[in-house]
């Protein structure tokens, strides 16, 4: 995929989480489903190689976040997507796919909702992964300029769940395909716009 770079500030860290399986790679993945700990180890072993990613960040002037398709296969995909800060995903779920995300610069900012209550706000610097099971429910945000992360998720994203949740604290789910691209849902319950035409479509970013 050619790309037209645009400038942002963003720049690779070092690891921090130590990758405990350095040996995975789109070549040794097994010929199944992966559980949440092997995307995770897939996640950080890609970070540790950014000539495996690096040439598909950009910041395109005037868009949302950036998104590129790393790999896709019968039990796994990975995603590679550019953030800004105020970029939002809203509320979803990931269906039947498990996850794994690894900040690779600047800072991402996870929501899991409480109902009734104060929702959960966790911040994840760059260095850093974390992985989530089918039940998850989430929202994620960027959190700095520059921040780039991957996502692996298995098996590959088909449908997800948006929701929103009323003042009242009472939540509603839309499905959607993995074409849609996540967005926070509008006054009319829908999806406030699809993946552009001629751009691959968007994961759910976490």
């Amino acid at each position: 995929m050619n790309v037209n770079r645009s400038p942002g500030p963003w720049a690779p860290c070092a690891p921090r989480r130590p990758v405990t399986n350095p040996a995975m790679s789109y070549e040794t993945l097994p010929d199944r489903v992966l559980d949440r700990r092997e995307l995770r180890d897939l996640v950080d072993a890609l970070a540790a190689v950014p000539s495996r990613w690096e040439d598909q960040v950009d910041f395109p002037a005037g868009e949302g976040r950036h998104y590129a398709s790393l790999h896709r296969d019968a039990y796994v995909d990975v995603w590679l997507l550019c953030w800004r800060p105020g970029d939002d995903t809203g509320w979803h779920d990931h269906d039947v796919s498990s996850g794994a995300v690894r900040v690779v610069a600047g800072r991402l900012r996870e929501y899991n909702p409480r109902i009734g209550g104060e929702h959960l706000e966790t911040v994840i610097p760059a260095g850093q992964s974390f992985s989530f099971g089918p039940d998850h429910i989430h929202r994620l945000t960027g959190a700095a300029a520059g921040s780039v992360s991957i996502h692996a998720y298995s098996p590959p994203l088909w449908r997800l769940g948006q929701y929103s949740i009323g003042e009242g604290g009472v939540m509603r789910r839309v499905s959607v395909g993995y074409a849609d691209e996540l967005r926070p849902l509008d006054a009319a319950g829908g999806p406030e716009r699809t993946a552009p035409a001629g751009r691959p479509p968007v994961p759910s970013s976490g």
